[in-house]
């Protein structure tokens, strides 16, 4: 078979911290004098579940853990640069990673700087590697819908069409939490400054979840949205809409959305012409990358070669990539189809 880190693709789905190596984890924890949670050191990879809230809680705090381990502007650089390579190594050619710079802002002067260290880093990176890596700013539902706000003000400054920039603007963490129409004025400021608009839906919660949001907000993708299925009337509302699905399956499976592999309902939404990019979420937690996904798609879910290029096709078309960069990847999506099989 041809080996899925060769396929190249577009990674739209993840996050700063949750990118994160766990050896790096470990190496800033040392170097800052912190102590991290057994889950991320010994006891590493953690079991988790997000079905109710005492196994969010959980996840959230091995999340906090982590976060708290990045102190300085060479700590945030660190995370841009290794996530590029590490994407680069899996036939990733343009990644649009997801940051809250709130989380940042106490130890660089502010959100702006924090900001702005990531896109410059992003930059560089982009200029030095094989990935070209782009920034969603990502407000949070457990804030007050007025940071959102600020925060799309923000990315507005910075929104661009190219590595190094901001291309898009999302709304993350317990979909449980907050009014999603709440956060649809912070929406509108990020839609009248060009930005994609990629909040998450349908994971934690169902099909009517993803109905609201596509209603409130009226995005371009969906962080998730797998359980649209459990409704054909919203799996055909998501068909429609032309929303791209950002489909993560190794999360859905770690926080307990499905049992196992077999259950993740990949080719349901495949088989209704939505648009899918597979991504890998929080990596550090979850234990898989960008490529164990399309490696699940093929030996757990029986896609094909010719499927697995359609998916990498899916997430560079849903990409905001600049057209030459989406260009040179369909390119090459081809002639890593036309190669043979080993």
């Amino acid at each position: 078979m041809r080996p899925v880190t060769t396929l190249p693709k577009a990674h739209l789905h993840l996050h700063f911290t949750g990118s994160m190596r766990v050896a790096t984890v470990r190496d800033l924890a040392h170097q800052h004098g912190l102590r991290l949670p057994d889950a991320l050191t010994t006891g590493y990879p953690p079991t988790l579940s997000g079905r109710d809230e005492r196994g969010w809680f959980r996840f959230q705090r091995l999340y906090d853990a982590a976060r708290a381990c990045v102190r300085n502007e060479s700590d945030l650089r660190r995370i841009v640069r290794e996530a590029a390579v590490d994407d680069a190594a899996e036939g990733s050619r343009w990644l649009e990673i997801q940051v809250d710079p709130t989380s940042y802002a106490p130890f660089v002067g502010g959100i702006s700087p924090a900001l702005e260290i990531v896109l410059d880093e992003a930059a560089a990176a982009s200029r030095e590697g094989a990935t070209q890596v782009a920034v969603v700013v990502a407000a949070s539902r457990i804030r007050h819908p007025l940071d959102a706000r600020t925060l799309a003000r923000l990315a507005a400054q910075h929104a661009g069409e190219g590595a190094g920039t901001v291309v898009g603007f999302g709304l993350s963490n317990d979909e449980r939490r907050g009014q999603t129409s709440d956060f649809a004025p912070a929406f509108a400021i990020a839609r009248r400054a060009g930005l994609a608009l990629v909040p998450h839906a349908g994971e934690l919660l169902g099909p009517t979840a993803v109905e609201e949001t596509l209603e409130a907000i009226r995005p371009d993708r969906l962080g998730h949205g797998v359980r649209s299925v459990e409704d054909p009337r919203v799996l055909e509302l998501v068909a429609e809409s032309g929303v791209a699905l950002e489909v993560c399956p190794r999360s859905n499976i770690a926080l307990g959305v499905y049992g196992g592999a077999a259950e993740v309902p990949l080719r349901t939404i495949v088989e209704h012409g939505i648009p899918v990019a597979l991504g890998a979420d929080d990596p550090l937690l979850f234990g898989s990358r960008l490529a164990d996904q399309y490696e699940l798609a093929r030996t757990a879910l029986g896609f094909t070669d010719d499927e697995l290029a359609a998916l990498a096709r899916g997430s560079v078309m849903a990409s905001c990539a600049p057209k030459d960069v989406r260009d040179a990847a369909l390119a090459d999506i081809d002639t890593w189809l036309a190669a043979p099989t080993d």
